[in-house]
């Protein structure tokens, strides 16, 4: 079919071939998520971030496959290893990226925390706990930036240029911006990037002009929305967060 696997997934994998990119999913994955994740993505693109465009949506040998541009270069995750003495001059990019992705605006997106109390309610903490939590959920503050869902390192890519793009929507939603950073946050710290996080979490705060016990209050939540699908170890780290037991 295609030779050039460079991703693989437990429910899809992703070819390179020439200038496009062909993330093709497995036969159990339904046709409602590919086909929500193409307007998602199609949707994030109508507010002018740089991304990959979405070229077709399509069936290649019983599978569903979504078609894109193919975008050339280095993700930050990669520079930062190569260049640590660079190390703060890429995490200032990622951050103002981040800040660019939230100047945005798509009112059609998933709200943020209509995602998230499902995602709590659906969770297997106790009924007592999941209950206190749907409801800090519902007080807080409802904005409409546009947020990733997933955003670190590795989903932002520079081409040789020197121009970014930013890859990997599958997860996009409307919330509040500091809802997103607390996501970022969580991610860094269930990957073992400890200072990373803690250094991430500051310079969000600082160029954002953010207050940080404003960014604290949503990391339990969205660590409550994170426990579905982590394995054994990120789920201790969560509960950590979710129990005011970690420490930034």
């Amino acid at each position: 079919m295609f030779e050039n696997l460079v991703a693989e997934r437990p429910d899809k994998k992703i070819f390179v071939d020439g200038d496009r990119l062909i993330k093709l999913f497995d036969r159990n994955y339904s046709k409602s998520n590919v086909l929500n994740e193409a307007i998602n993505q199609a949707r994030v693109e109508e507010t002018g971030l740089n991304i990959p465009k979405i070229r077709e949506v399509t069936v290649i040998a019983g599978n569903w496959a979504i078609v894109m541009d193919y975008i050339n270069g280095k993700t930050l995750e990669q520079l930062m290893k190569e260049e640590p003495e660079k190390r703060e001059k890429y995490l200032d990019l990622f951050v103002d990226i981040q800040r660019e992705i939230h100047s945005k605006k798509n009112m059609l997106l998933t709200k943020f925390n209509d995602k998230m109390t499902i995602k709590i309610l659906k969770s297997d903490l106790d009924a007592s706990t999941r209950y206190d939590l749907s409801m800090r959920m519902a007080d807080m503050p409802r904005h409409n930036h546009v947020c990733h869902g997933d955003f670190n390192p590795s989903n932002v890519i520079i081409t040789p240029e020197g121009k970014h793009y930013i890859l990997d929507w599958s997860h996009p939603s409307q919330g509040n911006a500091s809802a997103d950073a607390a996501k970022t946050f969580l991610i860094f710290k269930t990957s073992g990037e400890d200072d990373l996080a803690g250094d991430y979490f500051a310079k969000f705060c600082e160029r954002s002009g953010i207050d940080e016990m404003y960014v604290k209050e949503w990391i339990p939540l969205v660590a409550a929305a994170q426990l579905i699908k982590a394995d054994a170890r990120k789920k201790k780290i969560l509960m950590g967060y979710i129990n005011g037991e970690a420490d930034l």
